[in-house]
């Protein structure tokens, strides 16, 4: 027997369909949780270094974009770069520019993700 809980009594078991419902309602909660605030994005730069392009990614011809999330301070400085996507090689370029960047003061620490295009003069 069946409660309009999708509880059966019979045998102490949760309907297929309440398991399913409760199952995504975690995955949404972790999934929000995971989600910086938008105010974390909105973060002024106050000052940037423009990444050094690798000399072998030139030889290579090699260009695109990378992204980049930083951990920024309350004071504005960048205490920790990961690298989201982008090719290797530009990656530890622009990890190592968006290191020396500076951020406008805030009430308290943000991540921030930023892209930097690499592209080769024509």
């Amino acid at each position: 027997m069946k409660n309009n809980d999708g509880f059966n009594q019979e045998n102490g078991r949760l309907s297929s369909a309440m398991k399913w419902l409760r199952a995504g309602a975690l995955v949404l909660l972790a999934a929000s949780l995971a989600i910086p605030g938008r105010a974390a994005d909105e973060r002024v730069v106050k000052s940037k270094v423009s990444p050094t392009y690798p000399e072998i990614a030139k030889r290579m011809k090699i260009m695109g974009s990378v992204r980049v999330e930083a951990t920024v301070s309350p004071d504005g400085k960048v205490t920790a770069v990961k690298v989201l996507s982008g090719n290797g090689m530009l990656g530890a370029a622009a990890a190592d520019a968006v290191q020396k960047w500076r951020y406008a003061p805030a009430d308290a620490e943000s991540t921030v993700v930023v892209e930097l295009n690499f592209a080769l003069a024509q």
